[in-house]
């Protein structure tokens, strides 16, 4: 409920607040004309109004779920002390079976479920003692008494309308999220699209005019060994600026035509896992497969391998030394289900979420491009891409692309 208390929101919120504790502190007023002396009871209804009046007005500033789960139990609380305090007032009993409607304003779907379960427990209790022994005793609670099993049925319908409401606003919350969160990410692709647009070939040229210039001066006998290495390495830099280029240019034309083909999945990780051997060997890391037969996929080879390279070879970056990697695929009704398992330390919540985000990266010398591009790849095959993970227990990568019949 952040955005209810923005800048412009905040004040109407007090406003709404004060006036509820006015009321509060009216009925409080009011009720001292059917008591006779100072109660107990009315002693607990003074705090309920102070903690309820406390809680609301400090809640914008501590918006936590442990305050949220306060208020709720305080509204219980105060509702039914009014409801047991002043039988005669048939409000009482209304507020009570909307008390769960307060926990739809935070759209906390834990906090729903808990204040619907309390509530149908104490009003399954308060119901036992009124139709149990209250009518045997006292009779205080008649206007319930004269139409038990009309009274049942309303409490019953309005919970189920409760929960009801809860659920689509809840579920409409949700799809409304997931949009403005799709939104965002085309928007990042725009940006990344125009800069690529405004700067990428600019880039590219004086970098192959400079590449040209020490490939020749590399070859060159003039040179010593010492000097050559240099140039040597000033061109693998190069060759990563032109890669990343390359990705530039890649995320500028997401859509473009590429032809697919029937691909075995075995056949492209082997091919794959062959080429990233040596890079793995770099920090003492091997690479396991176990891939199923039949597993066959509709996509363009080139893409497909693009995606694996990048995937296996983030996730040797990411295990500890000595470790391994596990790639295993299978076929799963009408899928096959790819998985990249690494052993390194593993991310948090919050970064599983920022991945594929443009120049987001857990890597110091990352930009966030390469695994933007993966995501890219399998939402263009309507395929998904899960990750799994948590700190200390390395990260699992799960692909899955509709299955393709090998005929």
């Amino acid at each position: 409920m952040k955005e209810l208390y923005s800048a412009v929101n905040r004040k109407t919120y007090y406003i709404v607040m004060l006036m509820i504790i006015v009321l509060m502190v009216a009925g409080l007023i009011l009720s001292t004309t059917e008591l006779d002396r100072i109660t107990f009871g009315y002693i607990l209804h003074v705090f309920c109004v102070i903690f309820v009046s406390v809680s609301l007005l400090i809640y914008p500033k501590h918006e936590t779920h442990l305050l949220r789960k306060i208020i709720i139990l305080l509204a219980f609380a105060y509702f039914y002390l009014l409801f047991f305090l002043y039988p005669q007032t048939w409000s009482t009993y209304i507020f009570i079976c909307l008390i769960p409607a307060l926990s739809i304003l935070f759209y906390d779907l834990k906090l729903f479920y808990f204040s619907f379960i309390v509530n149908g427990i104490l009003i399954a209790l308060t119901f036992s003692y009124i139709f149990l022994i209250d009518i045997n005793r006292g009779n205080l609670y008649a206007y319930l008494h004269q139409d038990s099993i009309g009274n049942l049925i309303n409490i019953i319908a309005t919970q189920a309308l409760l929960f009801l409401i809860f659920y689509l606003s809840f579920r409409r919350m949700r799809s409304q999220q997931l949009y403005y969160e799709q939104l965002q990410q085309s928007e990042r692709l725009k940006m990344v699209a125009h800069l690529t647009a405004a700067v990428a070939h600019e880039i590219r040229n004086p970098v192959t005019v400079v590449r040209g210039f020490l490939q020749f001066y590399k070859e060159d006998a003039s040179f010593s060994d010492p000097i050559k290495n240099k140039f040597k390495l000033m061109i693998d830099e190069l060759n990563t600026v032109e890669q990343i280029i390359s990705q530039f240019l890649t995320l500028s034309k997401p859509n473009g035509d590429q032809t697919t083909e029937k691909v075995d999945v075995k056949e492209v990780l082997e091919s794959v896992s062959g080429l990233l051997n040596s890079y793995a060997m770099l920090s003492d890391n091997e690479i396991h497969i176990n891939v199923e037969e039949d597993c066959i996929i509709s996509i363009n080879k080139i893409e497909f391998k693009q995606l694996l390279i990048n995937l296996i070879k983030n996730a040797l970056e990411a295990s500890d030394v000595g470790k391994s990697v596990s790639i295993t695929a299978k076929r799963n009704n009408n899928f096959v289900e790819i998985k990249i398992i690494d052993e390194g330390s593993g991310m948090s919540e919050a970064e599983v979420k920022l991945l594929g985000t443009p120049f987001y990266s857990i890597k110091s010398n990352g930009t966030g491009l390469g695994l933007m591009i993966c995501f890219n790849i399998v939402a263009k095959y309507d395929g998904e891409i899960l990750y799994k993970s948590s700190k200390g227990n390395g990260t699992t990568v799960n692909i899955r692309f509709l299955a393709k019949n090998d005929q």
